[in-house]
């Protein structure tokens, strides 16, 4: 731990580590120092000069955010010669500035408007022409209005530094520098829209917001994004029951204030025109819109007569649905219809990893293990574009605390910019390249190992032989796909012993009942799941390959219109909001709750309320026994590790990652105008 270092702000006596830069320390203690330039987390630039303070036996004025505490040093933040110089520094800002804050989209939430207000001059002595240029449209989502810029360089730095993208650099000189993309007139990066988060102005607008209301006229809700499983917070702004925006401006969440593009734009599946609003049933060889109570009614027939007989059931489930959901499906179609027949589309394996680490604490990694360890390796994985907040967590890692990044991997990832040894090998020589590294990692104070689905069965359990036989403490992330694959193995969406999994559900010929809750497994064609007379039900959000073979649908609601839980990649389980109501969508557990009663099993599955089933789900599930004031916070508690053998069979082979980048999302990726959009989904790496 370093040293404290003792100094005076305003007469204040305070403490803080050595090496503390003025500008933290003063605002953890509650004192303001303003800045534009400064960021926390990103390089010093020292450009805006709005930080200045007077330091005794300085002989000017210095900027807090470059200078670090020092023993005795004596400090005054609010004195006549400091306020004149914020004073002059907001006047030379605005004497370019364009006073258009009522049209601008950074109303209510600019920085340089609020401290105007507090620091500024009430009148400006310049008269001369403001300097003009046009706006610009970097790309789909960027759009760029050079006036409105202070070049406080925080874009260029997030997108270089935190990104590793380098998309935005400046040109020109003196008055007229500006801005820009560094290929061309247009962006090439991830359009990840963290450029225009981080912008303390206007400068720099978003495609999906700019124009559209004011963050006042906005309801905020904090919940998780729906897409890759890193389980990103996205804090949605929601007017009139419609959702405007996606970021995280509060920090709050694993992920502070990163997000992707998907997390921050690809909203916007849920308003799709194709969306399905009422259930469908299938009447003379044509799916046919009914009401709930009709569609209810046929499938709970269906589902009781072949129960009646002891008929054959196949269950698939998704990586999209809630923990409840899940657990509610596994319980429904053990307990009522008793199959051992479900699955999901398994993309890595969780299950091998738990059983190999059973009996062993501390071995599951966090998100912000990536952020703190000395060293990480990954393996099989190509981080940056599969998996974006652990890809994000280890550049920070690497710029703050000197983190060792090591890759092992078939094709060039962007790690390797930073990493102190990159491996090429070939298809499922992975474990050949970890054994070469052995050396290195041996002498690493601590590790976590990351790998992908090339990973699997004997593989896992030889990795994890050789992490425990480097003589350090190792950690391991299994990578997955989705939102809650992990939760979905975690709340048993796998078959029972000698029970079918997925592909032998969709190849069997004597299942009564295929029973699809938000999954597509016949996306891509080549399968058919309507032959041999069995009945299909679907629950999803559109008429996907596999709704359309379906003999019932119930149009479902997305993850942004229920409540609930997800688990993460890393076992981190955080709660799910409601933001918004889509009128005729239900929210899959419900479903499963009114089919049940429409059955007269409910009293045997127990309320299909989302608190309540998670309640049991704490009961009843190894690991998940987590405390609760910490998910309704807002904050994430992962689950403990499996303390004891896992029984069910793995079955490896079935195990394939969809390997969706940046810009595609599965089959919800398709209804996407936003990623959709974008010239970067085809072919960027």
């Amino acid at each position: 731990m370093p040293d404290m270092v003792n100094f005076t702000v305003d007469g204040r006596a305070l403490q803080a580590p050595a090496g503390t830069l003025l500008i933290e320390a003063v605002k953890r203690a509650g004192i303001e120092v303003p800045a534009f330039c400064y960021y926390e987390g990103l390089s010093l630039a020292a450009a805006c000069r709005m930080c200045l303070v007077e330091i005794e036996k300085m002989p000017k004025l210095m900027t807090a955010c470059t200078q670090p505490v020092a023993e005795g040093m004596v400090v005054r933040t609010d004195t006549p010669q400091v306020a004149g110089a914020r004073k002059q520094m907001l006047e030379f800002l605005l004497s370019n500035h364009p006073l258009d804050c009522p049209v601008c989209d950074k109303g209510g939430e600019c920085e340089l408007q609020d401290m105007t207000f507090r620091y500024g001059a009430g009148e400006s002595r310049f008269t001369e022409m403001k300097i003009h240029v046009d706006e610009k449209q970097f790309s789909p989502v960027v759009f760029f209005d050079n006036p409105r810029c202070i070049l406080c360089y925080r874009c260029v730095r997030i997108c270089n530094e935190g990104m590793g993208v380098g998309a935005l650099g400046v040109i020109n000189r003196g008055v007229i520098s500006e801005i820009a993309p560094n290929k061309g007139d247009h962006l090439e990066c991830d359009e990840c829209g963290m450029c225009i988060d981080i912008c303390p102005v206007g400068a720099l607008t978003s495609g999906a917001y700019r124009y559209h209301t004011r963050p006042w006229e906005m309801q905020h809700v904090g919940t998780i994004c729906t897409h890759c499983s890193n389980g990103c917070k996205t804090t949605l702004g929601v007017r009139n029951d419609e959702i405007i925006r996606g970021n995280n401006r509060d920090h709050s969440g694993i992920n502070g204030e990163f997000l992707c593009i998907k997390g921050r734009y690809a909203f916007d599946f849920y308003n799709h025109p194709d969306r399905l609003l009422a259930p469908l049933v299938r009447t003379n060889g044509k799916l046919e819109e009914v009401s709930w109570s009709k569609a209810l009614q046929t499938v709970a027939a269906r589902f009781s007569e072949v129960r009646g007989r002891q008929g054959k059931f196949g269950v698939i489930g998704s990586t999209h649905t809630t923990n409840e959901e899940n657990y509610y499906l596994q319980k429904f179609a053990r307990q009522v219809l008793g199959t051992g027949n479900i699955d999901h589309h398994r993309s890595g394996d969780v299950l091998t990893l738990l059983d190999a680490l059973s009996g062993k604490n501390g071995k599951l990694a966090t998100t912000e293990d990536l952020y703190q360890k000395k060293a990480v390796l990954v393996v099989g994985a190509d981080l940056a574009l599969e998996q974006p907040f652990l890809a994000f967590q280890m550049r920070a890692n690497w710029r703050h605390h000197q983190g060792r990044v090591y890759a092992v991997t078939t094709e060039p990832v962007r790690e390797d910019k930073y990493a102190v040894a990159s491996v090429r090998c070939a298809p499922g020589g992975e474990l050949e390249g970890v054994e070469s590294l052995r050396g290195r990692l041996a002498a690493e104070p601590e590790l976590v190992i990351v790998f992908g689905d090339s990973i699997k069965g004997d593989g896992v359990r030889k990795l994890v032989e050789f992490g425990e036989s480097l003589g350090t403490p190792v950690s391991y992330v299994c990578l997955v796909d989705y939102a809650n694959s992990r939760g979905a193995v975690d709340m048993g969406l796998l078959p029972d012993a000698a029970a079918l999994a997925l592909p032998e559900m969709l190849a069997a010929n004597d299942l009564d009942v295929l029973w699809v809750v938000g999954g597509n497994p016949l996306r891509g064609g080549g399968q058919e799941a309507g032959g041999g007379g069995r009945f299909l039900v679907v629950h999803d959000l559109f008429l996907t390959e596999t709704a359309q073979s379906a003999d019932v649908v119930f149009p479902a609601a997305c993850a942004y219109e229920k409540n609930g839980t997800v688990t993460n990649v890393c076992g981190e389980v955080q709660k799910l909001y409601k933001a918004v109501n889509m009128m005729g969508a239900k929210p899959d557990l419900e479903i499963m709750g009114l089919l049940a009663r429409e059955m007269g099993v409910a009293a045997e599955l127990g309320p299909w309320i989302p608190d309540t089933v998670f309640e049991e789900i704490r009961k009843n599930v190894r690991g998940y026994n987590v405390p609760l004031p910490v998910l309704a916070t807002g904050g994430a508690a992962q689950t403990a590790a499996v303390n004891g053998r896992v029984q069910l069979d793995g079955r490896p082979e079935l195990i394939r990652s969809a390997h969706d980048n940046l810009f595609t999302s599965g089959t919800l990726g398709r209804y996407s105008k936003v990623l959709n959009s974008v010239v970067e989904r085809h072919g960027y790496r």
